[in-house]
């Protein structure tokens, strides 16, 4: 496994001889698993558990990424850069949440629906390959947020190492920056049904249309974001760094004649900013 160095943190408030500590466990842990499939979305937590997986398993590690017209084009890119810089064993499976009626409702299980599915195809592929083990990249701050998905895990018995080994994020990003992931600082990502309120059902066609509406944001240089769709609006959630540079006059007639070409009648931006998980605040004010 390769030496980390602890010089290279990217977070000062990161203990780094006890986030090392953690990392020497979780390796040790994921050795004692004769065979293990990962959960590989792109993002930094399960990039981190396919690549621990792979140094404390090598072949006996396979990392699988879900494809679904919930997956932008953009995530599918960066896992493909991941598996080619770094040499973890890979494959691509397709998932068919978009064929279940509770999926689509988009209520405030959604999640549940869609990693049930994902765990559904994982379990077939573990079963027909010799895998012994499904594990996924839940960390210890992830408890602290509404996600209906854990269930699913649960029910599938899915292992969750960095939580068992009480990784959080910030730790997450030292050990991968450490380990030279370029996942590292990678902004936090979900899904592109995430971008729709609960109630409001998800289709393929709204899929491509935020895809597409993101993928403007992202060639003009914006780093984190989100374009929420209501209806004919895109509101759009820029982090706070950036919300001044998207309010310049040109940037703002770019984004707006994007927005609209992928398919939003009117486009504003969201004072607040950028928040993760912001559409779950509406199920605390029911």
């Amino acid at each position: 496994m390769q030496q980390i160095s602890p010089a290279v943190a990217p977070d000062k408030s990161v203990n780094e001889t006890a986030a090392l500590e953690k990392q020497r466990r979780l390796i040790e842990t994921l050795r004692a698993v004769d065979s293990l499939l990962i959960a590989f979305s792109g993002g930094a937590d399960s990039a981190y558990l396919a690549w621990a997986a792979h140094s404390a398993l090598g072949e006996r590690s396979l990392s699988v990424t879900a494809l679904s017209a919930s997956f932008s084009r953009h995530d599918r890119e960066q896992a493909e850069a991941f598996v080619r810089s770094t040499g973890v064993r890979h494959e691509f499976i397709e998932t068919s949440e978009f064929e279940n009626p509770l999926y689509v409702a988009n209520n405030a299980d959604r999640c549940y629906y869609c990693k049930d599915e994902l765990f559904d195809r994982m379990d077939e592929l573990a079963r027909t390959r010799n895998f012994s083990a499904i594990a996924y990249g839940i960390n210890a701050d992830d408890t602290l947020d509404f996600r209906p998905g854990h269930r699913a895990a649960r029910e599938h018995h899915v292992l969750a190492p960095l939580l068992d080994a009480k990784l959080e994020k910030a730790e997450i990003r030292f050990l991968s920056r450490a380990a030279g992931l370029a996942t590292w600082d990678r902004p936090a990502s979900a899904c592109l049904s995430s971008r729709v309120p609960y109630g409001t059902p998800v289709t393929l066609q709204l899929m491509n249309q935020i895809d597409r509406a993101e993928a403007v944001l992202r060639n003009l240089g914006f780093r984190q974001f989100r374009v929420r769709a209501h209806g004919e609006l895109a509101r759009l959630e820029l982090a706070q760094d950036e919300i001044s540079r998207g309010l310049e006059p040109v940037i703002a007639g770019k984004i707006s004649a994007g927005l609209k070409e992928a398919g939003f009648a009117f486009v504003t931006v969201d004072l607040e900013g950028y928040r993760q998980g912001s559409l779950n605040s509406l199920l605390k004010s029911k």
